[in-house]
Order: structure tokens, then sequence, then C-alpha cells
């Protein structure tokens, strides 16, 4: 993921900021604990996409 993109990303549903998780090809809202897919270097960056991660997943 470039950095530049994920600098000016952020998440749909709260404005915040997005970490870059590699293995799991996601963005990851830790503020609202959704993680959105990354296809094919692409951001699917819409809240119906993104799933809910467990209390483990966002400690």
């Amino acid at each position: 993921m470039d950095n530049r993109l994920l600098d000016i990303l952020a998440c749909p549903v709260c404005k915040g900021s997005l970490n870059y998780h590699k293995t799991e090809q996601e963005l990851v809202c830790p503020a609202c604990r959704l993680a959105y897919p990354v296809r094919d270097d692409i951001p699917v960056m819409l809240p119906e996409e993104a799933r809910e991660l467990s209390a483990e997943e966002s400690a």
C-alpha cells in the first residue's frame, strides 16, 4: 500500500485514520473497529463491505 494513499484515506464512518494490515489485506479503523478489504491493491471503502473486528483483533 502506497504511504501517500494511506495518508489521505480516512474511515468513511468516523473520518478517522486507518492502519494497513498487509497480511490480511485490510485497512483497519481502530476507532470504529472496522476492517475494510483491499482487493487487487484497491481499497474498498464501503461500510457495507467492512467487517467488524472482534475484541481480540482490536486489542
